[in-house]
């Protein structure tokens, strides 16, 4: 049965068109992975088809009585609301009870949470699976999903998958996690110069179609094609889930990429980061961290070493970001002692992204950094780089205040580049980034002699630029991970990896009973301006985010930009003091 049909939409915010003369149709058994750069139209597409956005010419129509879930990128709440509100509304406890679906959904998405507990003050994450469980619980004929792994850990990811696929609803989604593309969708749509290219298969199969397409066209986009044909060598040689995808036509595969090179020279890049390095990286000897009274490592000793490609997994508040600061040397530990090397020249991505001057040009930004870098074999120039990451010759001269997130967040990555480091920290790399930008980004990284530690949700980036998986499983420890991936979700599900929030509670009975108690006066009222520094934290993050989606909402506005950003940068400001003095206050108080 036709789900919804659309003629010749057109959408446009500007004097480019987004959506051009656009004609396609959604049937009840369709599972649609759509892709394209950021900006691109992706989201629009999918507002349009779920009739919340009116295009400005053609015709959308509905199935009649078609139940239409549509989550957006923005999770929207009630001031007041609660889980339970949200989630179950109205429904009485017997009648949610007694319903498998709705008692999987709950306990996949949100059994660490209260159902009663106020969504305010909830962390991304949180909220995100709050408005994931929303969409999941009533039936619906199509669910139309909008970046539905943001702010996600990789567990919640596979758990979310594992319940599309098992529910056979037809499925229109939106994301740049292309593992997940691949584990639920069967055909893709690209939107492209305000066009709609549709492949069958899921990205693997797409990426397969595409780079065939360029071949029997003869296309002269050179680069393009390479960059096709570097991500097939990867999907055709990469893990055995990657090969044993039905839609990947090996047969087909082997002529594009007969004679692609290794994705990597192991060997030779560890040759090369050795003689940077030397012998010595980091050695962690003993080392034990604390935030307040929780241990987050405990006597942990771990070594990296020259060459090393560690991708680091965990669930949220594990410490993961903890471990980075820890290497960067931003945490001291309580004890034990960290030894880097003499010659190690380490640069560390954030998740935050770092004060830029707003009124520099992009390629004056990189430029004062260094001009031209060696990557592999390759030398590169600033402007041949930034190309490579999305910024177009006239792109190059934008003010860097005129930049949406993403590409801030490409010119942060580029910046740290171009430092040429011999230690890269990663954390969450992949955030705001659209698939052309991964795959370029990534074949960077293929080529880049040094030792690399990823913090990423994002399975197919990790899976693509590291060798080895090291988990945090909540037990002050690091845990090498031969299986990768697969073995980290296999242990959180045999329950061999602790939550943060179960770790914290584990935590507290640990001290005797009488120095569970207030000492004093003075400790008492300590404590008390302990909670009043983390309700001001909350608080402050969650101005924080709202000026993100304010900052979105008015990417082409010069000087509300501006006016924005100031706010932003006085918040974040604030936060730093406010988190200072809060470290401060429970080193005492521990």
């Amino acid at each position: 049965m036709n789900l919804i049909n659309v003629e010749s939409i057109s959408k446009a915010y500007g004097p480019k068109p987004l959506l051009d003369s656009v004609s396609l149709g959604l049937d009840d058994d369709d599972r649609v992975g759509v892709v394209g750069r950021n900006g691109g139209g992706k989201s629009t597409l999918v507002a349009i088809l779920a009739r919340a956005t009116e295009p400005d010419g053609g015709r959308v129509t509905h199935a009649r009585g078609a139940r239409i879930g549509y989550l957006t990128q923005r999770d929207a709440f009630p001031e007041d609301a609660t889980v339970r509100s949200v989630v179950l509304g109205d429904r009485a406890e017997h009648e949610w009870a007694g319903d498998t679906r709705v008692r999987d959904v709950l306990g996949g998405l949100v059994a660490d949470l209260e159902l009663d507990a106020p969504i305010a003050g909830m962390s991304g994450g949180e909220r995100r699976r709050v408005a994931l469980a929303r969409l999941l619980v009533p039936e619906s004929d199509l669910l139309v999903l909008d970046e539905p792994t943001n702010h996600l850990d990789i567990e919640a990811i596979a758990w979310l998958a594992g319940h599309l696929k098992a529910r056979r609803t037809a499925l229109l989604v939106v994301t740049h996690d292309r593992w997940f593309l691949d584990e639920v969708t069967e055909r893709t749509w690209e939107v492209v110069d305000g066009k709609v290219e549709r492949y069958e298969g899921g990205y693997s199969a797409y990426v397969l179609a595409k780079a065939e397409r360029a071949r029997i066209a003869a296309a002269t986009e050179t680069k393009r094609q390479n960059l096709l044909r570097k991500e097939l060598a990867w999907l055709r040689r990469g893990p055995q889930a990657r090969t044993s995808k039905p839609k990947f036509r090996v047969d087909a595969a082997q002529a594009l990429i007969a004679d692609e090179p290794p994705l990597r020279d192991s060997v030779e890049l560890t040759k090369f980061a050795t003689a940077r390095l030397g012998k010595t990286v980091f050695d962690l000897e003993d080392v034990t961290v604390r935030l307040g009274e929780r241990p987050i490592f405990d006597r942990l000793t771990w070594q990296l070493g020259p060459g090393d490609r560690i991708g680091l997994v965990g669930v949220n508040g594990s410490g993961k970001s903890t471990l980075l600061r820890l290497l960067d040397g931003e945490v001291t530990p309580a004890a034990g002692r960290v030894v880097r090397g003499k010659t190690v020249q380490l640069a560390h991505l954030s998740q935050n992204l770092e004060d830029l001057d707003p009124s520099r040009r992009v390629l004056e930004s990189v430029e004062e950094i260094r001009r031209r870098i060696t990557v592999g074999k390759r030398e590169w120039t600033a402007s041949q780089l930034l190309e490579r990451l999305g910024f177009p010759g006239d792109r190059q001269w934008t003010p860097v205040g005129d930049l949406s997130g993403g590409e801030r967040r490409r010119l942060q990555v580029l910046r740290l580049l171009m430092g040429e480091p011999n230690v890269l920290l990663l954390d969450e790399p992949t955030n705001d980034l659209d698939i052309e930008t991964l795959t370029e980004l990534e074949d960077l990284l293929d080529g880049w002699p040094g030792t690399l530690v990823v913090v990423s949700h994002d399975r197919y980036f990790l899976e693509r630029i590291t060798d080895r998986v090291a988990a945090l499983l909540g037990d002050g420890r690091i845990a090498m991970l031969p299986g990768g991936v697969d073995e980290y979700l296999a242990r959180r599900a045999s329950g061999q990896a602790t939550t943060s929030r179960a770790a914290a509670a584990a935590s507290a009975p640990a001290a005797a009973p009488a120095a569970a108690k207030p000492k004093g006066g003075g400790d008492w009222k300590a404590r008390k301006e302990l909670d009043r520094l983390e309700r001001r934290l909350d608080k402050l993050a969650k101005q924080q985010a709202e000026l993100h989606e304010k900052l979105a909402e008015h990417a082409t506005d010069y000087g509300k930009l501006q006016e924005l950003d100031g706010r932003l940068k006085a918040l974040q400001a604030e936060a730093a003091e406010v988190e200072e003095e809060w470290l401060m206050l429970a080193e005492d108080v521990g």
